[in-house]
C-alpha cells in the first residue's frame, strides 16, 4: 500500500507517471536501454528534452519569445545566477521578501557584492502575509519575488506590476503550474522541479529572449545563461533522467485538463484543510486567509507535545511528511498537483478524529 505523502519536496508524483516510468525503466520504448544509460547526445534523448520543452511552453502559453532551460543545481543555485546575470554593477537588485527562500535569494545577491534593495517585506508579522505594496529603488535592475513560500505557506494571488523597463523575475518553485497565470508578465522564471513537476535533481529556468542582451559580460561559463541557451541545456550532461520524468509529468498535466483543472483540484484539496482551521479552536492556521497557499498548508496544535503525537499517529495511519520545517516547527501538509483529492480528504478526516480524541 502506498502512503499518503504530504512532503514538501521531494514530493508526491502522479501514480500513472511512476508506473509508466517503471514500465520503461529497463528498456525505454524498445530502445534496449534505460534513459538512465542513454547518451544525452542521442536522437532518442533529444526528442525527450525537446518534447518536455514544447510541453512546458504549451502549458504556460508561451511561444518563441522565451527560452526554456533544464539545469543542475536547483533553485538555490539560481539565486546566485540571477544576480550575476542580470544585475550590473551600476544597478540595484530589488526583492520582495516573504520569508526563507526570498530571504536566501537577496542574501546571495548581497554576498557577491550586488547592491540590494528590499522593496517590501512581511517580516513585521513573521512572514504570515504577502505585501500588497512595494517601493522600488532608484535604478532597479529587476524586481524579484518568490511566488509561494513553501515553509511559511503564503502565496501570491496576483502577478505584480512593474514599470516597462524593470524586469519581473520569479522563483516559482513550489506553486509552478498549479493554476492559470499570465506567465508573459514575467521576464525570468525559475524553480526546482521536486515540488510540483518532477523528482529532485533539476532546475527549470525560463528566460524571455529580450533578457539575453541584458546578461552581463565575462561571467564564468557555467553561470552564464547564454552558455546553456546556445547549447539547448546540453553544454554539459544535463540531469537526463529527471528531465525525462518532468516530461512525463507535463504530459499528465495536459492530459488531465491543464492548469484550469489543476487549480480546481488544488482549491478542493486545500479547502478540506482550511475549512477545519476556520471552524476549530484546536488547529491554528498560521497565514492570513487571503494569502493562504494552495500548495503548502502549515498549522499549529495547542501544544508541541500534541503536535508530536499528531505526527506519530498520522504516520501510523500511512500519512507522512506532516512535520513542519525545522526552522518554524509545527505541522505542514503539502498538497501539490499530483496529490490526489482522496489524500486531502483522508487527512481532514484524521484531523477531525484526532481533535475529538485529544481536545
Amino acid at each position: 500500500m502506498r502512503v499518503y505523502n504530504f512532503s514538501a519536496g521531494p514530493a508526491v508524483l502522479p501514480e500513472e507517471v511512476i508506473l509508466d516510468v517503471q514500465k520503461n525503466l529497463f528498456d525505454y520504448q524498445g530502445n534496449g536501454l534505460s534513459v538512465m544509460e542513454m547518451s544525452h547526445r542521442s536522437a532518442t534523448y533529444q526528442k525527450i528534452i525537446d518534447d518536455a520543452t514544447a510541453a512546458m511552453k504549451r502549458i504556460m502559453g508561451l511561444g518563441d519569445a522565451y527560452e526554456v532551460l533544464f539545469l543542475h543545481g536547483g533553485a538555490s543555485t539560481q539565486f546566485l545566477n540571477i544576480a550575476m546575470n542580470f544585475c550590473p554593477a551600476d544597478k540595484v537588485a530589488n526583492y520582495i521578501d516573504t520569508g526563507t527562500w526570498s530571504t536566501k535569494a537577496w542574501k546571495e545577491a548581497k554576498k557577491i557584492g550586488k547592491k540590494v534593495h528590499i522593496a517590501a517585506t512581511s517580516a513585521d508579522k513573521d512572514f504570515t502575509y504577502i505585501p500588497k505594496t512595494w517601493e522600488l529603488s532608484e535604478n532597479p535592475a529587476y524586481l524579484h519575488i518568490t511566488s509561494n513560500n513553501t515553509i511559511r505557506g503564503t502565496e501570491w494571488k496576483i502577478d505584480p506590476e512593474t514599470p516597462a523597463d524593470v524586469p519581473l523575475i520569479a522563483d516559482l518553485s513550489s506553486n509552478f503550474l498549479s493554476k492559470p497565470q499570465d506567465f508573459t508578465k514575467y521576464d525570468v522564471m525559475y524553480g526546482g522541479a521536486q515540488k510540483n513537476i518532477g523528482p529532485a535533481g533539476c532546475a527549470f529556468v525560463i528566460i524571455k529572449k529580450t533578457m539575453i542582451d541584458k546578461i552581463q559580460p565575462g561571467l564564468p561559463t557555467m553561470i552564464d545563461y547564454r552558455t546553456h541557451i546556445e547549447k539547448g541545456s546540453m553544454f554539459n550532461t544535463p540531469p537526463a533522467f529527471t528531465i525525462y520524468v518532468i516530461g512525463e509529468v507535463l504530459k499528465f498535466i495536459e492530459a488531465n485538463g491543464g492548469l484550469v483543472e489543476m487549480e480546481k483540484r488544488n482549491i478542493e484539496k486545500a479547502n478540506y484543510l482550511y475549512n477545519i482551521f476556520d471552524n476549530s479552536d484546536f488547529y491554528n492556521g498560521t497565514v492570513v486567509p487571503e494569502d493562504r497557499s494552495l500548495m503548502n498548508i502549515p498549522f499549529l496544535l495547542p501544544t508541541p507535545e500534541l503536535e508530536k503525537k499528531f505526527i506519530a499517529e498520522a504516520t501510523a495511519n500511512n500519512m507522512i511528511g506532516l512535520k513542519g520545517h525545522r526552522s518554524v516547527g509545527g505541522c505542514r501538509a503539502s498538497v501539490y498537483n499530483s496529490q490526489k483529492i482522496e489524500s486531502a480528504k483522508a487527512l481532514a478526516e484524521f484531523m477531525l478524529e484526532f481533535e475529538k480524541n485529544n481536545k
